[in-house]
């Protein structure tokens, strides 16, 4: 062999031996995981116990940042911007990934063409409220809107929230002519509707479930497609309306990663996903916290799922048009 060729062909070795040597010593420093929401709530709450239970899987300790801003643009952006290493992966949401690039009609960035997907680890689930005046079931608000067109209405956490569009799809399923009355977040429209000044509220199962339970205001539907074991007595919104179709919405969380990132490195983090998602402890924590795990992992199964989504919710928000800003 001539002594170039000899040297190629040694370089094209080493290059193909050092790229399998850095997968297996991935990670060997600390993760950070971004939040692109304040401290608290259901994303924050899910996003610590999985980076806590990522970090033991991964033998690395994984940093939760908090970067809110623009209805998670902000730290989205971010982790788009990073280097794709594994050692920046962002806890995104359906707002950010389903939604944003719909709503928003100058997106920073593209759920589909700047990110890759370690898996949906699923959420909480979207459901109705309404206060103990108020008929026992959908079917019965169904058929008190359609007597009273336009007179009910319904409180959400704001303009073009997956709750808002989730609700606004409910409407346009059933016939049900309800007012949507837009809040700064999910708790002053529960204080309105306990108070009785508005009629119904969405929220998740989680945060309404405390409030069930008291008696302060009834769940007549979870958008689920079947009962749910931490609230037996919870219809489905198909069952407690009475539709021919399933009825399912919920505030998923999805991990992703900027664009391109090596193969052995997101297999290292998918499979440490499964085993922190399969794990009996972590169940029992989102059960506690009203959320279920819905997984598809890997780069292909996730992103079809956040695709699917898109695509879901894309009538709703077209039909909306300006009430929704765009």
């Amino acid at each position: 062999m001539q002594r170039r060729h000899f040297i190629q062909a040694a370089g094209a070795t080493t290059l193909f031996t050092w790229l399998p040597a850095q997968a297996q010593a991935y990670p060997s420093r600390t993760v950070r995981m971004v939040v692109p929401f304040p401290p608290g709530g259901p994303t924050d709450s899910f996003a610590r116990l999985y980076a806590d239970a990522l970090g033991k899987q991964l033998g690395q300790t994984v940093v939760v940042e908090n970067k809110a801003g623009a209805s998670g643009a902000i730290g989205s952006l971010d982790v788009k911007n990073s280097a794709a290493d594994g050692y920046t992966l962002l806890f995104a949401t359906a707002s950010t990934h389903a939604l944003y690039n719909l709503i928003e009609p100058n997106p920073r960035y593209s759920a589909t063409d700047d990110f890759d997907y370690v898996g949906v680890l699923g959420g909480a689930p979207v459901a109705l409220a309404v206060s103990p005046a108020m008929p026992k079931t959908l079917k019965g608000l169904v058929a008190l809107a359609k007597e009273k067109p336009g007179k009910l209405n319904y409180g959400s956490p704001g303009t073009g929230t997956l709750l808002h569009v989730a609700t606004e799809r409910f409407k346009q399923m059933t016939g049900a002519d309800i007012t949507h009355i837009p809040y700064k977040g999910t708790g002053p429209a529960l204080q309105d509707l306990m108070g009785g000044q508005i009629d119904m509220a969405v929220g998740t199962l989680g945060g309404l479930l405390p409030l069930h339970r008291s008696g302060k205001l009834r769940i007549v539907g979870v958008a689920t497609a079947k009962r749910l074991s931490m609230a037996p007595d919870v219809m489905t919104i198909a069952e407690s309306a009475e539709m021919s179709a399933p009825f399912e919405a919920m505030l998923w969380n999805v991990v992703a990663v900027p664009r391109n990132l090596p193969a052995p490195i997101m297999k290292a983090l998918a499979d440490a996903t499964t085993a922190v998602m399969g794990a009996p402890a972590m169940n029992a924590s989102l059960e506690e916290q009203g959320m279920f795990a819905d997984l598809h992992i890997g780069d292909v199964a996730a992103g079809a799922y956040v695709k699917a989504e898109a695509a879901k919710w894309k009538p709703v928000i077209t039909s909306l048009g300006a009430a929704i800003g765009r």
